[in-house]
């Protein structure tokens, strides 16, 4: 289940509301910015870097999240805490294996799988240990993928400085006459305009929202985790339901 963020969509209007405010009010023109052949340099050579370096299903798993800053998905610490406390009290009247109907209605899968493990009469020890490798993964991953906007942020002032370079040498060559001069002028110019305002306007502040929100994924997954094997040690509901309220800030 996903919701809107509606902080990320207005972060990125004001950003971009407020570059194109400010050259307007010098007198610019926003036509000015407009400039193709500056941003196929940057852009594509940008994408062009970060594929090189990045593997093709990590590649595009990172482009996918990118969803996620507007819709990230929706995973409630506080919905999950009471999820688990009424395990715990299923648990402690009925027994285990009471919960195993719930396993069924259950649709995220590494909550089904911790589930599963409890039912099936596993210990705490062998419950953290079998669902730590799934959340070293998850995270390992994650933070892999998102890593491509990190990358493509470091590349894009680099690449603005190219199309620079290029727009100048496209004057320097056409010295000799000025019909010719203003697009090259134009290229180099807007070429750095275009790799420094992606970088900080897009690609790194999207970085490390995808950052947080991994993070975020996480650390709910750890509650379950340590919801599942105070359940299985036999601890009060009320005590593992304060105990679990440690992890909201």
């Amino acid at each position: 289940m996903f919701r809107y963020d509606f902080n990320s969509a207005l972060g990125l209007f004001i950003a971009l509301t407020c570059v194109v405010g400010g050259i307007v009010l010098e007198g610019g023109r926003v036509g000015s910015l407009v400039q193709g052949t500056a941003f196929i340099i940057v852009f594509g050579g940008t994408v062009g870097a970060v594929m090189l370096q990045t593997p093709i299903k990590t590649f595009w798993t990172g482009v996918k999240m990118f969803v996620w800053v507007f819709m990230p998905p929706r995973y409630v610490s506080h919905e999950l805490i009471d999820q688990i406390t009424e395990w715990g009290i299923t648990a402690r009247k009925d027994g285990f294996l009471k919960l195993d109907s719930s396993t069924q209605e259950i649709d995220n899968p590494f909550m089904r799988k911790g589930l599963q493990l409890l039912v099936d009469g596993a210990n705490a020890e062998k419950i953290k240990e079998t669902l730590d490798v799934e959340i070293n993964a998850f995270e390992h991953f994650n933070r892999q993928s998102i890593r491509i906007w990190e990358a493509a942020g470091g590349y894009a002032p680099t690449l603005g400085i190219l199309g620079a370079v290029v727009g100048l040498i496209h004057v320097m060559e056409n010295l000799d006459d000025p019909t010719k001069l203003g697009s090259g002028v134009a290229v180099a110019f807007v070429a750095t305009i275009y790799g420094v305002g992606l970088a900080n306007l897009v690609f790194l502040p999207v970085f490390n929202k995808l950052k947080t929100i991994v993070n975020h994924h996480v650390v709910w997954r750890e509650m379950l985790v340590d919801g599942l094997m105070a359940i299985a040690n036999g601890e009060n509901p009320r005590v593992i339901k304060e105990k679990l309220f440690g992890y909201i800030v």
